[in-house]
């Protein structure tokens, strides 16, 4: 595998974004890597088993740092002429501006040559993939792959309790609603790291991050006003679903979360990996392995 080449690009809105490129001689097809929250970087990491597999077949693969990436972080955007320093990290990211970063990724590869796009999100970037597809439907993607998608809401929910959960996210939308949406939370800290304006985002029910309500469907409660997985359900674009058989955010069942998302895309390939954790911890192997045989050979 060829050694990776630092990039990095420019948004719509100003913000550079940094990633790696591992790219074969001379292919037009790639992949594009959305990773998870939390503490998430695509760089840091011992191996990158997913691009080499992918370069074997001749796909290139991106991997880049969104604006989510790290829990807090403080970045230069260039607007009108200059640079000001802002916040990002998970901490103040809402979902939807996952649209603004995919589309300068495709921007940017499509200026390196490429034609043929793919699109991998893992654990919330999974969640992004549905975001996009319904905010930019007719987009240049050939194919998804969405691993390990997850329940945030849900989490939160179960995690606080229903008083608990219903008074924070009442105060973080009057906090919002008061332009004081960038104020971290204190009462979450240290275990998490949320301004009420990420959180809002994060935990509304019927706001675009609820994209797998799990939690709902097992439990048969009532979060949400909008139609279930109703983001996911519209996805009209060739998908494979990759779970890890002891995921510990699928609410302890992980076939039967599989079997929620194949009643509403029975069409979709599917796949649980024997023995991988959400992170799929020692199992890239595998991973990549079923990734890259669906992109490349489109099985599984």
């Amino acid at each position: 595998m060829k050694a990776a080449e630092f990039v990095q690009f420019r948004t719509a809105d100003g913000l550079t974004l940094p990633g790696l490129l591992f790219a074969p001689a001379g292919g037009t097809k790639v992949a594009i890597y959305l990773h998870g929250n939390g503490s998430s970087s695509v760089f840091y990491k011992e191996n990158y088993e997913l691009a080499h597999k992918l370069n074997e077949g001749g796909v290139a693969v991106l991997f880049f740092n969104n604006r989510g990436a790290h829990l807090i972080k403080k970045l230069d955007v260039w607007k009108n002429g200059r640079t000001e320093r802002k916040f990002f990290g998970m901490a103040y990211e809402k979902i939807k501006d996952c649209v603004i970063d995919i589309e300068a990724a495709v921007a940017f590869l499509k200026a390196r040559g490429y034609g043929e796009f793919y699109l991998i999100g893992v654990s919330t970037g999974a969640n992004k993939i549905c975001v996009y597809d319904h905010y930019r439907p007719k987009n240049a993607v050939k194919k998804y792959v969405s691993v390990c998608g997850g329940d945030d809401t849900g989490i939160y929910y179960q995690l606080f309790g229903k008083e608990k959960f219903n008074t924070l996210l009442r105060k973080a939308e009057e906090k919002v609603e008061k332009g004081l949406g960038e104020e971290l939370i204190g009462e979450l800290m240290p275990a998490d790291f949320f301004s009420y304006r990420a959180f809002y985002d994060t935990a509304d029910p019927n706001g675009d991050y609820n994209v797998f309500p799990f939690y709902e469907v097992i439990n048969k409660v009532k979060l949400s006003r909008k139609p279930l997985f109703r983001y996911f359900k519209a996805i009209k674009k060739p998908t494979l679903v990759v779970y890890g058989a002891l995921d510990e955010y699928a609410w302890g069942d992980v076939p039967r979360a599989v079997a929620i998302l194949k009643r509403y895309q029975p069409g979709f390939e599917y796949a649980i990996v024997p023995g991988a954790d959400h992170g799929f911890t020692g199992k890239d192997t595998k991973l990549a392995r079923t990734v890259s045989s669906y992109i490349i050979n489109s099985r599984v």
